[in-house]
């Protein structure tokens, strides 16, 4: 199954590149703005080459990786103890709901007033954006521990850490997980998004020039590389996710009783 999947999958990117291809030939689009595969191939290869490229991709990656990690351990931390907490959980209730709307890219000026084109915009964006995945995953994770299985483990007399570690923290670790990936997700799309409006150094900046200075294949090439690093972070979370979760009966493929 799987090989027909991915079999299945490359015939649909053959076309895709294969119709990229002939439709600027025939004329249906214009070429000045949208190249043939060949030529956006072209223009990558040439990217490919250039180590100002590679600087940017690091860049990007950076604040990626930086922003991921602080939104991820600061949205279990703070899942948790407001779930766990009754008055944490009512007193934040509508401050979340406030805040978790608000799209990240309206904090643009405010991220540029702070930090002007640092890394450190990036970075507000970023969190921002991808806390709040994490965070409502979690809330929804320790909200479906069991009850009983709480009790239980109270019964037994286990103490708060010790419920948190083998009660809750099993039962919210697939929601954890899904956070995460979304997370990452997130991230990038915000890493990129800063770079190309505030511009900050990295693939949106590069992007940008590349469209101000009508490098049509050179832009299409870079949007195609981020695309592709794209695919691959989530490709790579959800192998970390199938990893992290081998015990849990989605991934096995048990059906629960």
């Amino acid at each position: 199954m799987k090989g027909t999947n991915a079999l299945l999958g490359a015939c649909g990117l053959a076309a895709f590149l294969a119709l990229g291809e002939v439709v600027p030939r025939l004329g249906l689009v214009d070429e000045d703005y949208f190249p043939p595969t060949s030529r956006i191939a072209d223009a990558l290869a040439t990217e490919l080459a250039d180590d100002a490229f590679w600087t940017a991709l690091g860049d990007t990656l950076t604040g990626w990786a930086i922003g991921l990690v602080i939104a991820v351990s600061a949205g279990i931390v703070a899942g948790v103890l407001i779930s766990v907490t009754p008055y944490l959980r009512e007193a934040t209730a509508s401050t979340i709901e406030f805040l978790r709307p608000i799209p990240s890219v309206a904090l643009i000026p405010l991220a540029v007033l702070l930090y002007g084109t640092e890394l450190r915009s990036v970075l507000v964006l970023v969190v921002y954006a991808s806390f709040w995945q994490v965070l409502v995953q979690v809330m929804y994770g320790v909200q479906d521990v069991d009850p009983v299985a709480e009790e239980t483990a109270r019964s037994y007399g286990l103490g708060t850490w010790a419920r948190v570690r083998h009660v809750l923290w099993p039962t919210a670790l697939p929601y954890v997980m899904t956070g995460v990936r979304l997370a990452a997700a997130v991230a990038l799309i915000l890493a990129v998004t800063a770079e190309l409006v505030i511009g900050a150094p990295g693939l949106g900046a590069r992007i940008a020039v590349a469209q101000t200075s009508q490098a049509v294949p050179e832009m299409y090439a870079l949007v195609v590389v981020t695309g592709v690093l794209g695919l691959l972070i989530n490709v790579g979370a959800r192998t970390v996710e199938r990893r992290a979760l081998a015990w849990h009966q989605s991934v096995r493929g048990e059906v629960a009783v």
